[in-house]
Formats: structure tokens, C-alpha cells, sequence
């Protein structure tokens, strides 16, 4: 296979015979004649453009300048093995997957969803302002040489054999080949910036990584990588053609019969009328308890739970109740505060009384003489108060 020219070269008639001879095999494998299939992969191209945010030749000349770059690496990786002979592996070994852009496999759209089903322990990561599924490659090779991917297996001939690690491998390279799921790194939102915060200030917060997608889609055990594929988006189609019927309702009212216009506007009117009976109830609950507050102390509130944050039912429960008197717990709980720090500090001022007491005793207490060791001891009754 000839090597792609550098960007701003234009191919020799060599490469030009190889692309156009590649060009005519995979439009015959799709169906399609080399016309068609150019105006499909424009079309494609087209789009990713669109969702990158550059415009068509900008992101043709980006794909250019990966491939010329990827294939350089591929030559310079080539030379490295043949100067000096390779390692002997240990373990698995990561491996460059090229991409190219164009309709996903079906084998790689059936693994995808298998493995959206299965339990890979992933965590959400914003990418590009968006939240995704991350997920570690070793989960995806573990669930891909289980017994639950065998019996998959059976029912959806779809799916790639395994029978090793090797081969399972090979079968998650189908990911991002198509596209659907692409490694990524984290990475720093404040990269490039001078108002940042310092890595040592930084929390790193689970659920909330920012990554970057990768040039080189290599596959090993500990690289995460992230999902493109959402699954069928049945429930987003449903929920867009309920809102089209429901507007179309709408719009079409005057062609609605009379008795559904009439019990339209009866259910209207109930409406209106319940909104009402909420707020004459709110206004009717502030007068009652501004009463209830000067005559009897705390004040009475009818339903106490209507505006606070539970459900729909518990806001009518209880009937009534009596204003929480949250203040004066604040104050009763400083006062104990403050008699306690004075029982605290009364208690180390005794402390230090009697410290002091013993010290001046034991200063000012003279020396026994050699004659008062000779003294018999003399007992001094002493009345009690």
C-alpha cells in the first residue's frame, strides 16, 4: 500500500491508481457504484465537519495531516524493530487502530450494543461541554470473554467470535474503528489559561472529569474509553412525535367538535377556578396567622407544610400546626453555651486558688530544727463549726 502524500502535495499517479483502486473495492462491498460511494462519504465527511465545528476543507485537510502524521510514526516505529530486536511481551500489549470515517460495521454496531447492556462500571466525564460514559478497557475485555457473551452469541451471529485474549482484542477494536466509542485522557479545562487554580488546590471531584479524545487509539487494560453510541433512540422519537401530535392538536382546535371544544372549556374553567381556591386558601392561612399571632403566641398556620419542599400530598398534612419558634432555641442554645463555658471557667479559677493556697503553704511553712524532732507529738481538739 502506497503511503499518503504530505499535506499540501499532490499524489503521484501511483497513489492516485491505489486510491482509486481501494475507492472502486469498498464501493462495491457496500453496493454502490465509485460515483455513489464518493457522494456518500462526502455526505459523511460533510457532517463530521459540521459537528466539529470546521468547515468542509478544514476538516479534510485535519484528516490529511493525521494520516501523514500517523503513518510517519507507523515508519519510524518500523525502523526502531528492525535496529533493535523487540521485547519479549509481558502481559498485553497496546496497538496504533487507524481510523477512518465513513458508515459503522455492523458487527461493531451489535457489540456496541451489547456492551451498552452490560455492567462496566462506568462513570460520567464531560467531553467537549457534553457528559458521556466512560468506561476501562480491561471491564470491556472481561465481559467480551464471558459465558454471557457466548449465549449472546447464539442468538446474534452478528457478534465476532472469541475464543482468547487475543481475539478479544481484536473484536473491541471494532469500536473505535466505527467510531462508537474512542479512548480519551483527562485532561486540564484550565490548560493554556493563567487563571487556573494549582494542581495541589485542585479536588478532583468523581463524575466530573474532563477528557480529550486521543490521536493514537491504542488498547490496554487500565485506558479508559469513552461512549459515542447512545443506543436506539426510540424514546426520543416517540417523545418528539407526541409533542408534534400534541401541537397539532393544538393549532387544530376550531376543527375540533363541539363537544370536545365544550368539555375543553368546562376543564379550563376548573383549572382556573382550583388556582383560585389555592390562592384565596394562601391569602386566608397569612391573615390567620398574623391574628393567631398577637392573640395567641406563636401563631397558628393553617396546612404549615403547603410551601415547603415535599410532595404533593404531604403539603396538606397536617391540617394545622403551630409556628416554630426557631430563635429562641438559638438563644437557649447560647445561654447554655455561655453557663457552661462559666461553670468551666469558675471551676479552673478554683483550680487555681487552690494551687496557689497550696504554694503559699508550702513557701512559707518553716523548716523543722533538730529540736522540735525530739518533741513528743501534742493532739489539738478542734470544735467543729
Amino acid at each position: 500500500m502506497s503511503s499518503p502524500p504530505p499535506p499540501g502535495q499532490q499524489p503521484s499517479p501511483q497513489q492516485m491508481a491505489a486510491m482509486q483502486q481501494q475507492l472502486a473495492l469498498e464501493a462495491q462491498k457496500r453496493g454502490m457504484t465509485p460515483q455513489q460511494f464518493q457522494q456518500w462519504q462526502r455526505q459523511q465527511i460533510e457532517n463530521d465537519a459540521k459537528k466539529a465545528g470546521m468547515t468542509f476543507e478544514q476538516y479534510v485537510n485535519k484528516l490529511k495531516q493525521q494520516a501523514y502524521e500517523q503513518h510517519l510514526s507507523q515508519q519510524q516505529q518500523q525502523q526502531q524493530q528492525q535496529q533493535s530486536p523487540p521485547p519479549q511481551a509481558q502481559g498485553q500489549t497496546s496497538q496504533q487502530v487507524p481510523i477512518t470515517p465513513g458508515a459503522p460495521d455492523p458487527k461493531a454496531l451489535a457489540l456496541a450494543k451489547w456492551l451498552r447492556g452490560q455492567d462496566l462500571k462506568s462513570r460520567t466525564c464531560i467531553l467537549n461541554g457534553q457528559r458521556k460514559d466512560m468506561f476501562r478497557v480491561k471491564r470491556a475485555l472481561r465481559a467480551i470473554q464471558s459465558p454471557a457473551y457466548n449465549k449472546a452469541r447464539s442468538k446474534n451471529p452478528l457478534l465476532p467470535a472469541v475464543t482468547n485474549a487475543a481475539t478479544a482484542s481484536e473484536t473491541f477494536k471494532l469500536l473505535p474503528l466505527s467510531l462508537l466509542a474512542l479512548r480519551v485522557s483527562k485532561s486540564d479545562p484550565h490548560e493554556g489559561h493563567n487563571h487556573g487554580p494549582s494542581p495541589k488546590a485542585q479536588k478532583r471531584v468523581k463524575g466530573l472529569w474532563n477528557v480529550k479524545i486521543e490521536q493514537q487509539q491504542d488498547i490496554s487494560d487500565d485506558l479508559h474509553y469513552v461512549w459515542l453510541y447512545d443506543g436506539p433512540q426510540w424514546k426520543t422519537k416517540l417523545y418528539a412525535a407526541g409533542a408534534l401530535v400534541l401541537i397539532m392538536a393544538v393549532v387544530m382546535f376550531p376543527l375540533w367538535p363541539m363537544t370536545l371544544r365544550v368539555g375543553v372549556w368546562y376543564l379550563s374553567m376548573g383549572m382556573l377556578g382550583l388556582i383560585g381556591l389555592f390562592f384565596a386558601m394562601a391569602i386566608f392561612r397569612a391573615i390567620l396567622f398574623g391574628v393567631t399571632y398577637f392573640a395567641v403566641p406563636p401563631g397558628l398556620w393553617l396546612y404549615p407544610n403547603l410551601f415547603e419542599d415535599v410532595g404533593f400530598f404531604d403539603s396538606f398534612r397536617p391540617l394545622w400546626g403551630w409556628q416554630e419558634e426557631k430563635k429562641k432555641k438559638g438563644k437557649k442554645n447560647k445561654e447554655g453555651a455561655a453557663t457552661t463555658d462559666s461553670k468551666k471557667s469558675s471551676k479552673t479559677a478554683e483550680k487555681a486558688k487552690t494551687t496557689g493556697s497550696a504554694a503559699k503553704a508550702t513557701t512559707t511553712a518553716p523548716a523543722p530544727s533538730l529540736k522540735d524532732r525530739d518533741l513528743k507529738p501534742r493532739i489539738e481538739e478542734v470544735e467543729d463549726d
